[in-house]
């Protein structure tokens, strides 16, 4: 069975199982890269990935994921999270749904929709 997830995780990291991945969309964190440069590997990134549950189970035991909590539990995210997505309006405190909606603004296709 399919199902998205969001993590912060590196593009690079990302890249080594986007192969096995249904869809993903991510979004680059940080400061904006210079003009006409491309994200490098180590850039953070949010990504909202849709796959099968065994890839979901494979990327939380990947250190190199976060997972953040499903968007409906009401759990704020981790506060290195935040401190990620601070940049983009996320702030203390803040849910995964509500980080969802941040991000948004900028890549619509990250926010959380059930259907």
């Amino acid at each position: 069975m399919a199902g998205k997830r969001y993590y912060l995780t590196t593009l690079g990291d990302w890249q080594r199982h986007a192969t096995r991945l249904a869809n993903s969309h991510w979004l680059a964190l940080g400061p904006p890269p210079a003009d006409n440069v491309a994200p490098r590997d180590g850039t953070r990134i949010l990504v909202l990935i849709d796959a099968d549950e065994g890839i979901h189970l494979s990327l939380e035991d990947d250190a190199a994921f976060e997972p953040l909590p499903h968007p409906l539990a009401q759990k704020p995210i981790s506060q290195a999270a935040q401190e990620a997505l601070a940049t983009h309006g996320v702030t203390p405190g803040a849910t995964t749904f509500e980080a969802a909606e941040a991000v948004a603004r900028i890549h619509p296709l990250l926010r959380h929709r059930v259907f």
